[in-house]
């Protein structure tokens, strides 16, 4: 009988460009590896990486990655351990090229490879950049032919591991059960520290040491053959791993039961998690469909100037100040009035105050327009003349400047054909990465059925997150906000108290938006799509929280009755 393969542990140094520097050091040292990812891609980093290449056609991918490098490029050799990130950016051949002669200056010799495709600007001329959302396989390729180092474009995050995966255990395309395992376990580690106890909802809570959550340690799967995983860390590190963080991370930024990708779909609604010691979850169950037939592209677009400015206005007769001021600067721009103008009075003062801040509400004012100095110029002239000649106590957090350009973000797709999924070897071999070969059109889910209620009780008002956690995020300009509990009888309350009209009344926000609401029992979870809550997407800045980051916690600050035996 031939034994199974050695299980692959993977880490994650890296959840975004700009994460802690230091990461990719601390995974190296920290305990044994075989594979380090670093994701360093979003929708908004693709904005400000186009705008980087504008300026210099050499640039546009993740520096701080070759400086990461140069610290660990000699660990990783000498550790045995592999290096997959997307960090190419717009320009993942240019990165590889880089981490090239990195390697020969310090005398490692490292194998380099990369993966292009996903490159579609093209085909959307007035872009500042379009790129297809490719899947794991062009890294796979690259790791079999014995790739140390393999840089991408824009792949999807789980893509980091399902291409190691599929390299180390020797999967196809159709081994759909096995790949929606490594892409779960790959949305657990994307995020780096979310997954072990970063921005938790009961970061708090008795048995979780504060000290310990001052730097969380970074994420790292042991992967089976069968595509089965245990979510953990490097000993010693600080946060925590249970349950709890790993729900969390499951349910951001996603929707429904199924969760598509290039190479797989995923059931969400078949996914079991279970505490497996400390600081190990364990994460079997998955099951896979064939992906669906078209691949999603970012297409990124410079969308005009926006500008803003915050009027700060102090101790009584707040509305009348706030009424003044707009009526001011609306007369001041009506000549040549912003195309977008939006206000919001934050009050943010209170009665009979100790401090003068804290006597203070804040105006915001956002312009938008396709002219720089309708936003720019014209803007900050007419707030400055107001200086002494409006409402008493007059004064602003920062004068307007000259207008800053904005983006907005849209979702495309392509058929997988259309896209030239290549991968670059170390040796300059180009090897073509087939299209998928089975594709199935995405339907919903059969609607499961909600679990019986409890019996009725006394209730008690108090906010949802007292019994709830949440987590929430963007995706273009939809949010989702997942909402789990952890036992059995909460989720039999929450699944009949938290409804869409609910959702509606604790988030007025939302209340004249689609809101779709996604049941997942398993995890004791339910997931809300805000559709359109962002606007044109996080570079368009459309809301005061434009990646809708913490629409999750105002949530579970909003009041609720409760079942008094729950709280």
């Amino acid at each position: 009988m031939t034994a199974a393969p050695r299980p692959l542990r993977i880490g994650n140094a890296s959840g975004f460009y700009g994460d802690r520097f230091d990461a990719m050091r601390e995974m190296l040292t920290g305990g044994e590896l075989d594979v380090l990812t670093g994701d360093y891609l979003a929708e908004l980093t693709m904005l400000i990486l186009g705008r980087d290449r504008l300026k210099d056609p050499g640039a546009g991918y993740a520096r701080t990655f070759l400086r990461q490098l140069e610290e660990c490029l000699g660990l990783a050799h000498e550790r045995g351990v592999r290096i997959v990130a997307n960090a190419g950016g717009l320009n993942p051949a240019g990165l590889a090229d880089a981490v090239r002669k990195l390697a020969d200056r310090l005398g490692i010799p490292a194998r380099v490879a990369h993966v292009e495709g996903d490159d579609l600007k093209d085909r959307y001329p007035d872009s500042l950049a379009a790129h297809a959302y490719l899947g794991g396989f062009g890294i796979a390729a690259c790791l079999r032919e014995g790739a140390d180092v393999v840089v991408t474009g824009r792949v999807t995050d789980a893509a980091l591991v399902t291409g190691p995966a599929a390299a180390h255990f020797g999967w196809g395309p159709r081994d759909h059960d096995r790949l929606a395992g490594a892409v779960v376990a790959g949305h657990v580690l994307e995020c780096g520290a979310q997954a072990t106890g970063g921005n938790y909802a009961f970061f708090h809570e008795e048995g979780h040491d504060l000290g310990e959550l001052r730097r969380p340690g970074f994420p790292l799967a042991e992967l089976h053959d069968d595509g089965t995983c245990v979510i953990t860390k490097h000993p010693g590190t600080g946060g925590f791993v249970d349950v709890g963080t790993v729900t969390a991370q499951l349910l951001y930024e996603t929707a429904g039961a199924r969760y598509p990708g290039p190479d797989v779909t995923a059931r969400l609604d078949t996914v079991r998690l279970t505490q497996d010691g400390p600081d190990r979850v364990r994460i079997d169950g998955v099951r896979g469909e064939a992906p669906p037939p078209a691949l999603k592209v970012g297409v990124n677009r410079l969308g005009g100037f926006r500008n803003e400015v915050a009027f700060v206005l102090t101790g009584l007769d707040i509305e009348a100040k706030a009424a003044l001021v707009r009526e001011q600067l609306t007369d001041a721009l009506a000549k040549s009035p912003p195309a977008d103008l939006r206000w919001d009075l934050v009050r943010t003062d209170r009665p009979d105050a100790p401090t003068e801040e804290m006597a203070s509400a804040l105006l915001r004012l956002v312009v938008r327009d396709a002219d720089q100095a309708v936003v720019g110029r014209a803007l900050s002239g007419a707030a400055v003349e107001l200086a002494l000649a409006s409402y008493p106590g007059f004064h602003v957090l920062a004068p307007p400047g000259k207008g800053a350009p904005y983006g907005v973000f849209e979702d495309v797709y392509v058929p997988h054909g259309a896209v030239d999924h290549v991968a670059v070897l170390h040796d300059g071999r180009r090897v073509p990465v087939p299209p998928a070969h089975d594709t199935v059109v995405l339907d919903e889910v059969p609607e499961v059925p909600e679990p019986q209620p409890l019996p009725p009780g006394p209730t008690k008002r108090a906010p949802l997150g007292r019994v709830a956690g949440a987590r929430s995020g963007d995706k273009g300009g939809n949010a989702n906000v997942g909402v789990w509990v952890r036992t059995d009888e909460a989720w039999r309350w929450l699944a009949h108290a938290l409804t869409v009209d609910r959702f509606r009344e604790l988030l007025p926000e939302t209340a004249d938006l689609t809101v779709v609401r996604h049941l997942l029992p398993d995890l004791r979870a339910l997931n809300f799509v805000v559709e359109g809550i962002l606007g044109e997407g996080v570079a368009a800045q459309h809301r005061f929280d434009p990646q809708a980051k913490a629409l999750g916690e105002w949530l579970r600050s909003r009041h609720i009755d409760i079942p008094e035996s729950l709280l």
